[in-house]
């Protein structure tokens, strides 16, 4: 098993940064991909960002490019999320996940363990 945390969220204004942590623990093994989603309400969840443990192969949703990056702390088992140029359109619930696959994913179904997520809010 492996447990994910998030940590970072918060209000901001827009055209602020956040930078988003996810902490995982268990058993992480090495061969796997991390991916960040983000949920608005009344909206499904989508894909925001994901990268391979090993590789380090990155890819992007259309939204954040250029916005958002994803980086990894192998020795502390984190991801992170830097987002900046916010907008309040990035309001949302943002969960990271781990698919326990190499190869980056960008749906929902692709990720075997998710955090409990961290809300984000973006003022006008």
């Amino acid at each position: 098993q492996v447990q994910l945390v998030e940590s970072g969220g918060g209000l901001v204004q827009a055209g602020g940064s956040l930078r988003l942590s996810c902490a995982a623990s268990g058993r992480t093994g090495s061969s796997y991909a991390m991916g960040w989603f983000r949920q608005a309400p009344g909206k499904e969840r989508e894909f925001v960002a994901s990268k391979s443990w090993t590789g380090g192969s990155t890819f992007y949703a259309d939204s954040v490019k250029g916005r958002f990056t994803i980086s990894r702390d192998n020795a502390k088992n984190t991801v992170y999320l830097q987002m900046n140029s916010l907008k309040p359109e990035d309001t949302a619930v943002y969960y990271c996940a781990r698919r326990n696959n190499i190869v980056i994913g960008t749906t929902p179904s692709e990720y075997d363990y998710w955090g409990q997520g961290t809300q984000v809010t973006v003022s006008s």
